[in-house]
């Protein structure tokens, strides 16, 4: 049996996890409505899928992590999630508490963690995903021309642009047409 996943935070009671293959993109719906449009977001991408016991098992250190996010001592309100089995989204709402450069560093020391204990690699920023016949697929990013001289990548392929600062780019600007995000000064798209 195949094993897909749907997009899905990591808490329950939302947590969803589909057995039938093909992936529901429309994640927005599942962004905390009470954070602000401004709230930081920082997304981290997996080298490779997590299986279904890693997803549960991060849920459990996710939740914990931001349950116990601190800015100086005072509780960031933050959310965190794992959508696709593959991208690790942090917010902050710095508008209930202004995020620090300790509580930015503890995020990143959490990811770091993550890291060693599932064997990903969570920063490699040279490694580009798209969306490709209904799944996420990882290419270097020393690779796109080919792909894209070769037709495997096209100017409408959508491209999670890793990049997005806030809950509304993220919302607007995560998932877009390769022809729409900063790779376009990278390659040259056949007419």
């Amino acid at each position: 049996m195949v094993l897909c996943y749907r997009t899905f935070p990591l808490s329950f009671p939302k947590t969803g996890f589909s057995y039938l293959c093909g992936m529901n993109w429309n994640y927005q719906s599942l962004l905390p409505a009470d954070f602000a449009a401004d709230s930081r977001v920082w997304i981290y991408q997996s080298s490779r899928l997590l299986s279904m016991g890693e997803a549960l098992q991060f849920e459990e250190l996710l939740n914990t992590f931001v349950e116990n996010w601190k800015s100086h001592g005072t509780p960031v309100k933050g959310f965190g999630t794992l959508f696709f089995g593959q991208f690790i989204i942090l917010m902050a709402d710095e508008n209930a508490t202004g995020v620090s450069g300790c509580s930015t560093d503890s995020s990143v020391r959490f990811i770091k963690q993550i890291e060693e204990l599932f064997k990903i690699q969570l920063f490699d920023r040279q490694l580009l995903a798209f969306q490709v016949k209904d799944k996420v697929q990882l290419l270097p990013l020393a690779q796109l021309q080919h792909a894209v001289d070769n037709n495997f990548i096209t100017p409408d392929t959508i491209y999670f642009n890793n990049l997005v600062q806030t809950k509304e780019e993220l919302e607007s600007k995560w998932m877009i047409p390769v022809k729409e995000s900063w790779l376009t000064r990278r390659i040259a798209i056949k007419a």
